[in-house]
């Protein structure tokens, strides 16, 4: 009592007053009324408060959602690449040229998959070539009926006895023909699954036959699931030396390696050498990408995408909590100048409508966050996916959710502490 005594004599007439009056006012309305305020201000209406949240929640949610399945597939992805991209080198005859008048400036040896065999990191090699069998068609039956709608003939190719292994690919039924059946120039082939399917054939213990032309080819087996050249499915394959002797096959087009994981670079520079010393410039080597930029280029695209989504969300959400905070100073205006008139101050008015908003900014940050992190788990799981999500993405998540809510409510509280006592009390802003 005695300081503010002494106050009120060092501060004569009403800048004295007035300054008494705004301390009054601090000792009466502190943090905690400020939080209680609030908190009573955010409870009273249920219904609005979960509707004003929603915005936020499905906002953050779709960013922790967006993030986390991006990460958890670039993850997938780059285990499917190195099983499968990341082990494969192709060999094909470099060009001279260019367009139309470009040659190649080599051939494919015969013995070429031998060859690349002694190269250090090469697990499987085997030739590929397409085979011209001009107008002659692809049946199942020695006679074409006329009656019968003409259907397309599958392709035929040759390949080598490590073809299979190079791509990747499952014998089905039966078997693959070996070297011996290469040698001799057996009229034996293997039948891709849909080549197989489109010819009736579905079984080889019976040694069914097709025909090429007039010429009967036994089927010795039937062949799925390649991972490399796929195209391989929609094809009947001889043995290069079959192809050779009834086609007068001139050059392989291609040579498939299956290689170690990390023997690319390796690869594609020796197996050249190893298909000719003297010229290894006339083959081109295609060794596989980067495993981590084909992970960041799909984890970028899903990004832009998904993260536009979510931002639009957010942004739907924000409105929301400034909308409905803008409505609340509205109807509360009488309470506003009440507490005016019994001494808060424009802070304490603009503080309770922050504090307000940053915490319904934050209850919908919280869920939405948590949903997010849910849904990235049963999704990872119901895929049978290893989830990957950084918690520090989640927790940011969450507490953005109560910037939005900080920049929604910044407006409305500005709004609310220019209210003038009298102004509130008689009804008017």
């Amino acid at each position: 009592m005695r300081a503010f005594d002494a106050l009120k004599t060092r501060l004569p007439g009403r800048a004295a007053n007035e300054r008494i009056h705004r301390g009054r006012a601090r000792d009466r309305f502190n943090t905690r009324d400020l939080f209680a305020e609030a908190a009573h201000g955010i409870g009273a209406r249920p219904g609005r408060l979960v509707l004003t949240i929603l915005g936020t929640v499905l906002g953050i949610a779709s960013v922790v959602i967006t993030v986390g399945l991006a990460q958890t597939a670039a993850g997938q992805i780059s285990r499917q690449f190195d099983a499968v991209a990341a082990t494969q080198v192709v060999i094909t005859p470099a060009k001279a040229g260019t367009g139309d008048e470009a040659r190649p400036k080599g051939r494919i040896p015969w013995d070429g998959a031998d060859r690349v065999a002694q190269v250090n990191g090469v697990v499987a090699a085997g030739l590929v070539a397409p085979v011209d069998i001009e107008d002659r068609r692809v049946t199942a039956v020695p006679v074409n009926d006329p009656s019968v709608a003409e259907k397309a003939s599958p392709v035929v190719v040759a390949g080598s006895d490590g073809l299979l292994d190079a791509v990747r690919g499952q014998v089905v039924a039966g078997r693959f023909f070996d070297s011996g059946h290469d040698a001799r120039s057996d009229r034996v082939v293997v039948l891709g699954e849909r080549a197989a399917a489109q010819l009736g054939i579905n079984r080889v213990d019976s040694q069914p036959s097709i025909f090429i032309g007039e010429d009967a080819y036994t089927v010795i087996g039937i062949f799925g699931d390649v991972k490399r050249r796929a195209d391989l499915l929609d094809a009947v394959v001889l043995p290069v030396g079959t192809a050779r002797q009834d086609f007068a096959v001139g050059a392989p087009e291609e040579l498939q390696i299956h290689i170690e994981t990390g023997a690319g670079s390796l690869v594609a520079e020796q197996g050249p050498v190893a298909l000719d010393p003297n010229a290894p410039e006339s083959f081109k080597a295609q060794a596989p990408a980067s495993g981590s930029a084909l992970q960041e280029n799909v984890q970028a695209d899903i990004n832009a995408i998904f993260l536009a989504l979510g931002g639009i969300a957010l942004l739907v959400g924000g409105l929301g909590i400034a909308n409905v905070t803008l409505l609340s100073v509205m109807e509360r205006v009488g309470e506003i100048g009440l507490r005016r008139a019994l001494g808060a101050t424009k802070r304490d008015i603009a503080g309770q409508f922050v504090v307000e908003s940053v915490v319904i900014g934050l209850l919908g940050g919280l869920v939405g966050a948590s949903l997010g992190v849910f849904t990235v788990v049963i999704v990872s799981v119901a895929q049978e996916w290893t989830p990957i999500l950084d918690i520090r993405m989640a927790i940011g998540s969450a507490l953005l959710g109560g910037v939005i809510g900080l920049l929604a409510g910044t407006y409305p509280a500005l709004k609310a502490a220019a209210i003038e006592p009298i102004a509130a009390l008689r009804g008017g802003i």
